[in-house]
């Protein structure tokens, strides 16, 4: 049989599907695949222990292939002070311990996506990552997603997990990118021209064009970091010789590559073109990532702080934030008096890298306080916060309310632009100091040397396996019986799991708990609403967008909420709702939203898939089988203990 053309993410879950019903896939097909690696923090284990525990503490597929880091909440001060912590990092400890996990790595060693992208994911493989940013390792080619813990607890005890083919766009650059531009400018650049939650909500982002094939593999990374950022399932370079230089320097986990590329003919739902000629500094404005402007517009504003750091900021970026600063005080700058300059390098092997080329000196000299790899400020619950009402610029991914602090105004720019601003502490232009510094200098303390002798890239097919068993669209399922009946609660678009449950609160283990917290900062009246009757949510696009914390939903359940329907929810979080047997339904007819305004009566079928309010019967849009499947089991965790090893074989057979 022939097969059809196919994208490149595509190929991979080919590659990797257990019983093809023909030689391809295509957009909705539902798929049992094998799973290359599993990742996860140690803020994310402590939801996946409970699921663990819960699973009876099984052995693991591979433990060779889980890969755990503990980031999130840890600086020394924390570590020293906080019982939380201490609690999340040793229930970590305890695990690795438990199971031999070979790649574990304590507090203050690395960020959990900068270590794994430099030192282990290679192209063409699969990752599930408890982790929004796991999108990072697309930049080496690989089809790497976030999920919620439960998922990724299931895919590192059984191997496997199952997957709905996403629709994929692809975003097409072209031009060069100017000196000191990098990925963070690249992709604040498409999200002002696209917007979040749009174009890429819940579909592969294939970064492809002229100018992509010319980005580094710290670019990359960047740029599908921050697919999260964009509302993408998964964004992923096609892997090329650029990265064949960079595999070329590991030592292991670099035989594995496999050089898939996308047919010529093969199905986006779009194609996007950036132009990137004449791309300058960019901010992205609170309290969304999409809200760019050029520097120009924010030059000059004053800042309380600047943080250099986070997932998203790569060596390069630390290393030419680090030269800008020299240039600075070359020219005669000098740092306003303030203790709000952090830099936060993501492994310790970069921070030795600036030790030993004196960078570390020069951010000191600057003003920074230079502190050990972690998440730091960026997720607003370490030691470091930024205060109520503070203005901080920082290189990290997310801006949204509350993001770095409760009370705290977050603005976003590439490392280069913060390093820029950081002196006088107000938002500065960075090229004029860009325009101090050597290229060849930047280039020689990050000792990639662009001639040396790259392995040849010869492009391959997958590997199919193409029986009766498994794959396929599934049969049509009897949905989750059930009928509700509350009062609305209105949201608006884009609400973010932040919200739901701010970081802070993410040590917390049960629903309970949670529910106590749930829109604690942004909307604490509605666990009051809750406990008045007013338990059906009903928002617009892109509910769930941002973290990947299964919290979120936990806490939506501790509180007592029903069910949420919305005009679309991000990949993520609607995932974590079925695993988590919290009913969701998808409505995108105007009428029902104008009829469930705040306190409407409203009756919800589950299973009819109906919703009726004000006289009306509005029909949801159907679930895939396997969803409808995992609703009737009563979510993820008693359907494998329902069908154990079987279960993916069973649900998508």
């Amino acid at each position: 049989m022939q097969r059809r053309p196919m994208t490149l993410t595509q190929k991979i879950l080919a590659h990797h599907a257990i019983g093809l019903p023909r030689p391809w896939v295509q957009a909705g097909d539902v798929l049992r695949i094998r799973v290359d690696w599993t990742i996860a923090s140690e803020l994310a284990w402590n939801g996946m222990d409970r699921t663990y525990t819960q699973l009876g503490r099984p052995a693991l597929a591979d433990p060779r292939r889980f890969f755990l880091a503990v980031d999130h909440t840890v600086d020394p001060e924390t570590l020293r002070s906080d019982v939380r912590a201490q609690r999340l990092v040793q229930l970590s400890r305890d695990f690795a311990k438990e199971r031999g996990v070979r790649h574990f790595y304590d507090a203050n060693q690395t960020i959990l996506h900068t270590k794994f992208y430099r030192d282990l994911v290679q192209p063409g493989e699969v990752v599930l990552g408890a982790d929004s940013h796991t999108s990072s390792h697309g930049g080496l080619g690989a089809f790497a997603i976030g999920l919620g813990g439960a998922d990724v607890t299931a895919a590192m005890v059984l191997g496997e997990s199952w997957i709905e083919v996403p629709e994929a766009i692809a975003v097409e650059y072209e031009g060069r990118l100017p000196f000191g531009i990098g990925g963070k400018d690249v992709i604040l650049k498409t999200l002002g021209e696209l917007g979040r939650n749009t174009v890429a909500l819940e579909r592969s982002v294939e970064y492809r064009g002229a100018a992509a094939r010319g980005f580094s593999t710290d670019t990359r990374f960047t740029i599908a970091n921050m697919t999260a950022e964009f509302g993408g399932l998964n964004g992923i370079f096609e892997p090329d010789e650029v990265v064949a230089g960079w595999l070329a320097g590991r030592g292991e986990y670099a035989d594995g590559r496999m050089w898939f590329r996308a047919d010529e003919a093969a199905s986006y739902v779009a194609r996007h073109r950036i132009v990137l000629d004449q791309l300058g500094p960019l901010v992205a404005r609170p309290f969304a990532p999409d809200n760019v402007v050029p520097v120009e517009q924010e030059a000059g504003r004053e800042l309380q702080g600047v943080f250099i750091g986070a997932c998203t900021t790569t060596e390069e970026e630390l290393v030419l934030a680090g030269l800008v600063l020299e240039a600075a005080l070359a020219a005669g700058q000098a740092p306003v008096a303030s203790r709000n300059r952090l830099v936060v390098p993501g492994d310790l092997e970069i921070a030795g890298r600036l030790q030993r080329t004196g960078l570390a000196a020069v951010y000191e000299r600057a003003g920074f306080r230079v502190g050990v790899p972690g998440c730091s400020m960026c997720l607003g619950v370490a030691s470091d916060r930024a205060a109520p009402g503070e203005h901080w610029l920082s290189s990290q991914n997310r801006n949204f309310q509350n993001r770095m602090g409760p009370g705290s105004i977050a603005y976003l720019a590439s490392a280069v632009t913060v390093a820029a601003s950081a002196m006088a502490l107000r938002t500065a232009d960075p090229r004029p100091l860009l325009a101090r510094v050597s290229r060849e200098r930047f280039e020689r303390l990050l000792e990639r040397r662009l001639e040396r002798a790259v392995p040849e890239v010869r492009a391959v097919e997958p590997t199919l396996d193409v029986s009766a068993v498994g794959g396929g669209t599934g049969a049509p399922a009897a949905r989750a019986a059930g009928t509700l009946t509350g009062r609305v609660q209105r949201f608006g678009d884009h609400v973010d799991t932040d919200a739901m449950i701010p970081g802070q609160f993410c040590h917390l283990a049960t629903p309970e708990e949670l529910g106590e917290h749930c829109f604690e900062l942004v909307r604490p009246e509605l666990r009051a609403r809750v406990r008045a009757g007013q338990t059906i949510l009903v928002a617009g696009d892109g509910w769930g967008s941002g973290s990947s914390r299964e919290q979120a939903v936990w806490a939506l359940k501790g509180v007592g909420v029903q069910v949420v329907i919305a005009k679309s929810f991000a990949f993520i979080h609607k995932r974590n709702l079925v695993n988590e047997a919290l009913p969701y339904l998808v409505v995108t007819e105007e009428a029902f939203f104008a009829l469930a305004g705040e306190g409407a009566e409203v009756m919800v079928d589950l299973g009819a898939g109906t919703v009726s309010v004000g006289g009306r019967c509005f029909v949801a849009h159907t679930p895939s089988p396997i969803v409808q499947a995992m609703q009737r089991q009563g979510g993820l965790v008693p359907a494998i203990q329902g069908h154990g090893k079987g279960l993916f074989q069973a649900l998508t057979g």
